[in-house]
């Protein structure tokens, strides 16, 4: 689904999504994957660093840092939300080759603690996201119905936090398949019906999930999570800006991950057995 830029917003307010954004190019993006990979290979043997560089890539790779300030996603995240932008996470999902893991359909916002949806998705694509790799599939207007019912099933083949998919039917021929080539992106609302399946290719699906929020925005729970500020100015200060990354992999940002993931774990999963979560756990 192609859009004009003047109708973007538009498209947004309709649908819950638009996509294809051109954020990067593909050799950008094979550089920007290829830096990610070189850290999982300098951290292995480290679960716990590599668990915090999974779901803070941002906030320890500067090549991380840069996309979430890309020029292009910003415009688009602005065009939407206005001019005043955090980064309220950018956490990867990644499908090897011929694996089953899963992501169940779903509402971005329903766990995350916050008081508002005045959020949006940028998912840009690190390799080809396509039919066979395991695209997103978005349901179109969903994102009208505000938050539905949700239960956790902890399954260990799904990507999410809680293994938690929508508590109803929902008709895969109402989707759309969300596929991007490598540097692209879709943007989508958080309480937009979305999933994606197994990957069936012989390479690495991967993608980082930017999540752009008003600075309006807070945590219910009065916690001032870590966010990276984008564009414009953070008039309200309901969360802890952070610096770019002092440098690639920096042990001081590692700590200040660590106790972020913290904040992160107690919001994400309350209510919820904690050990059994799949990500910001220990």
């Amino acid at each position: 689904m192609s859009h004009s830029e003047h109708t973007l917003a538009d498209d947004y307010a309709r649908d819950g999504f638009v996509f294809p954004i051109d954020a990067i190019d593909s050799e950008q993006a094979r550089a920007v994957f290829a830096d990610l990979e070189a850290a999982e290979t300098e951290l292995a043997g480290d679960p716990e660093r590599i668990a915090l560089l999974h779901a803070y890539p941002d906030r320890l790779l500067p090549s991380f840092d840069a996309l979430i300030r890309n020029p292009c996603l910003v415009a688009a995240a602005a065009e939407i939300l206005g001019p005043d932008l955090l980064v309220w996470s950018a956490g990867l999902f990644s499908k090897d080759g011929n694996t089953p893991k899963v992501v169940s359909w779903h509402q971005d916002l329903t766990y995350w603690g916050l008081d508002d949806d005045q959020e949006l998705t940028a998912w840009v694509a690190l390799s080809p996201s396509t039919l066979e790799s395991g695209c997103m599939r978005f349901v179109p207007a969903s994102h009208a119905r505000q938050l539905v019912a949700h239960v956790d099933t902890f399954d260990e083949n799904n990507l999410l936090t809680r293994g938690q998919e929508i508590a109803e039917d929902i008709n895969e021929r109402d989707s759309v398949p969300v596929i991007l080539d490598s540097g692209q992106a879709s943007l989508h609302h958080g309480h937009l019906f979305h999933s994606s399946g197994p990957n069936r290719s012989n390479y690495r699906r991967i993608g980082s999930a930017i999540r752009y929020i008003k600075p309006s925005m807070k945590q219910r729970s009065g916690d001032r999570s870590l966010v990276a500020l984008v564009s414009g100015e953070d008039r309200f200060g309901h969360f802890t800006i952070a610096a770019p990354p002092r440098k690639r992999l920096d042990p001081d940002d590692f700590e200040r991950c660590r106790e972020d993931s913290l904040i992160k774990r107690r919001v994400l999963y309350e209510g919820a057995d904690i050990k059994k979560g799949n990500r910001y756990a220990s």
